[in-house]
């Protein structure tokens, strides 16, 4: 791809996002969080996000520092503390907790604002259908999920490392690769595996596929659908 993807989906809020997301999927106490596990799952998806060619925004590296200066003062040997001045220690993950907390109360008032939003309330019975319900779509995954995805598909299929002379292709524009994939979805008529789109063990197809997956999600043109966590993640056309 001539130029970087830039990360920027509605749904896609940043480097808190990403953390809450890694906070969700391994049940970590927020009020206890493992610095060090956190920061190498953190920086797990920052490698896979530049081996995707995703322009990484640079709030997402300014925490990954944070990450590592937390760590740092974790990792430092604990100072002895005079009993009689009972002096109390400032936890390092103090700030970075309540930054989450908050952003995790903010995230749900969001959700239930675009809940009461989808509602549709009728001020008389309706005389020819009076149980319309207002038309919701299903809540699509978002990038971190997605990007699980990648990395589970590559394992299942030992494309860890895409050999891109394995098959000889010409580089498709992004825009050609959405019309494919909606192509696919039409002609399938039913939701579409996820990674059935990833066809080839090349990277160019991987990233192009990929970057047109999260032009279709923003422009909302499909969903992403999930039974459970860490399940197979099925595609579906919207509806609107």
């Amino acid at each position: 791809m001539s130029q970087k993807y830039e990360v920027k989906l509605e749904t896609f809020e940043g480097p808190l996002d990403l953390l809450l997301h890694l906070v969700n999927r391994y049940e970590i106490d927020i009020y206890d969080i493992p610095v060090a596990t956190i920061t190498e799952q953190y920086m797990n998806y920052i490698h896979q996000m530049k081996s995707l060619e995703l322009n990484i925004a640079s709030e997402y590296l300014v925490m990954a520092s944070t990450l590592l200066a937390i760590k740092s003062q974790m990792l430092l040997p604990t100072q002895e503390v005079d009993e009689i001045e009972d002096e109390f220690e400032e936890d390092p993950r103090e700030e970075l907790v309540q930054k989450l907390l908050e952003y995790q109360k903010y995230k749900q008032a969001a959700v239930e604002l675009k809940q009461k939003e989808n509602q549709t309330i009728y001020t008389r019975p309706l005389k020819h259908n009076p149980k319309v319900e207002p038309k919701t779509e299903p809540d699509s995954l978002d990038l971190y999920d997605m990007l699980d995805a990648v990395q589970q598909m590559l394992e299942r299929k030992k494309w860890n490392e895409p050999l891109t002379s394995t098959i000889e292709r010409t580089e498709i524009p992004v825009e050609e690769r959405m019309d494919q994939i909606l192509q696919q979805l039409t002609d399938t008529k039913t939701d579409l595996l996820f990674e059935d789109l990833f066809e080839y063990p090349n990277k160019s197809h991987i990233v192009v596929t990929f970057v047109a997956l999260l032009e279709l999600l923003k422009n909302r043109l499909i969903y992403c659908k999930q039974a459970k966590h860490f399940g197979a993640i099925y595609l579906r056309k919207s509806t609107e």
